[in-house]
């Protein structure tokens, strides 16, 4: 029963879940997932029912399938996993959702959802499609935006080098970089389509790091300039090149590193941390959880930029809830262009 509507939903039964049934050393393969069925629980007074349309394959759930302590708790064994999504509200209990409301919540890797209607919140289709409140206006979105400005405290006028940057969050970071004055953006990805594809996107230059040397690559773009600002999604050799191409009192944003999340041993760091020093350089680890307060200025703002073209966002979509293993597996191999997603 729809308790704000007075409306009688049809409620499935069971969900379909994605559940992690062992942990990954190194690559994460087919086996370390599992498709099952489960019971849905029966709704309470303050909850509604989700059935998802999209959910979000990110990064960071490399880390969760970990058993180690980290800023957020590792994936359980034999339960579905966790990760951000998209549907539409189908029956509920709670005068904050009406059945028909599109919100966004943190119980993905299924088909339907039931959680404490406070454990989502409501979107706008009006502004863009569904999906993209899991990527350009979502936790995505916020991530480029202050992870750039609020973080690297960028400034116009300065020259930014974004590594990973035909991802969900490095395309918007160069695009938001140009919307707000960056006199030169840079940016790094792994194939020749993808650099074509940041250039079409409005960079200044870019490059394919299986090409050459990282360091030589980025010197050559930068020029005698250097850059003022990185925004480190990758790490390893990339984050040793930023920090040689680095001017005086440059910033690093701390957003991600790609490169070693499948590491089986431990990877050392840069080879030349030493002209942090001499260079006076920030370094700055963030997540994007300490800058939840942003949120609705950034939607603000972004919904702009998309309407009258200014930023543009990607999308690689899979098809199917038994497809999403692959799809994450695929993400950690730079398979996606901008936001990898799956369709339930």
């Amino acid at each position: 029963m729809s308790a704000n509507t007075g409306e009688t939903a049809t409620i499935p039964a069971l969900t379909r879940e994605i559940q992690l049934a062992s942990r990954p050393h190194g690559r994460p393969v087919p086996a370390n997932f599992r498709l099952t069925e489960t019971n849905l629980p029966e709704l309470q007074d303050g909850q509604v029912l989700v059935r998802n349309l999209y959910i979000s394959v990110d990064p960071y759930m490399r880390g969760r399938m970990n058993d180690v302590k980290s800023y957020s708790a590792p994936f359980k064994l034999d339960e579905a996993m966790e990760g951000g999504a998209v549907g539409e509200v189908i029956a509920s209990r709670s005068s904050e959702r009406t059945v028909g409301d599109t919100v966004v919540h943190a119980l993905g890797w299924r088909g339907y959802a039931v959680l404490d209607a406070a454990a989502t919140s409501p979107v706008n289709t009006d502004l863009a499609p569904a999906s993209a409140f899991l990527g350009a206006l979502g936790m995505t979105g916020l991530t480029a935006y202050a992870g750039l400005l609020k973080v690297a405290e960028f400034k116009s006028g300065e020259v930014v080098f974004v590594s990973g940057a035909a991802g969900a969050v490095g395309s918007l970071v160069g695009q938001i970089a140009k919307a707000k004055g960056a006199s030169r953006v840079i940016g790094s990805a792994g194939s020749a389509e993808k650099v074509a594809r940041l250039l079409e996107l409005g960079f200044d230059a870019a490059f394919d790091y299986h090409d050459g040397p990282v360091a030589e690559q980025l010197a050559g773009a930068a020029g005698e300039r250097g850059i003022d600002v990185y925004f480190d999604n990758v790490g390893g050799e990339h984050l040793e090149a930023a920090l040689g191409t680095l001017t005086v009192g440059g910033r690093v944003a701390m957003c991600g590193a790609i490169s070693q999340y499948n590491s089986t041993e431990p990877t050392p760091a840069p080879r030349n941390l030493m002209q942090a020093i001499g260079k006076q350089l920030t370094l700055k680890g963030f997540l994007v959880g300490g800058y939840w307060q942003h949120m609705a200025e950034y939607v603000g703002t972004m919904s702009g930029w998309l309407d009258d073209g200014t930023v543009r966002y990607d999308e690689t979509v899979v098809d199917g809830l038994d497809n999403a293993p692959q799809a994450f597996m695929d993400l950690l191999d730079g398979a996606n262009t901008g936001k990898m997603l799956v369709r339930i």
